[in-house]
């Protein structure tokens, strides 16, 4: 059973920081291109960072940075590191396994960004 958790979202003020991590479980985790997308109220999902089973990585302009996605294929697990957060980063952040035409989703952490 493939499973992706999410954990590490909460409320932090403008200028802070949070780290996300995704554990995976049920998945060749090396083999996995991975992502973070977020989702804001009203708004389509969109992409925040990927990074490839190579551990290459791409960013939003919107977060390229400040954020900073990285791999640990050891833990099978992929973290977003937040920093100078924005209220306009408030959004649910979902993680992403992709490997060829497939893919999972895990069930999302939400973010929110208030003072």
């Amino acid at each position: 059973q493939v499973q992706l958790v999410e954990s590490g979202g909460g409320l932090v003020q403008p200028g802070g920081s949070l780290r996300l991590s995704c554990a995976t479980s049920g998945i060749a985790f090396t083999f996995y291109d991975m992502g973070w997308y977020r989702q804001a109220p009203g708004k389509q999902r969109e992409v925040v960072a990927t990074i490839t089973r190579d551990s290459n990585v791409n960013y939003s302009d919107s977060v390229k940075g400040i954020f900073t996605i990285s791999r640990d294929n050891a833990k099978s697990t992929v973290y977003l590191q937040m920093n100078s957060l924005k209220p306009e980063d408030t959004a649910v952040y979902f993680c992403n396994a992709r490997f060829g035409r497939g893919e999972h989703w895990g069930q999302g952490t939400q973010v929110t960004v208030s003072s």
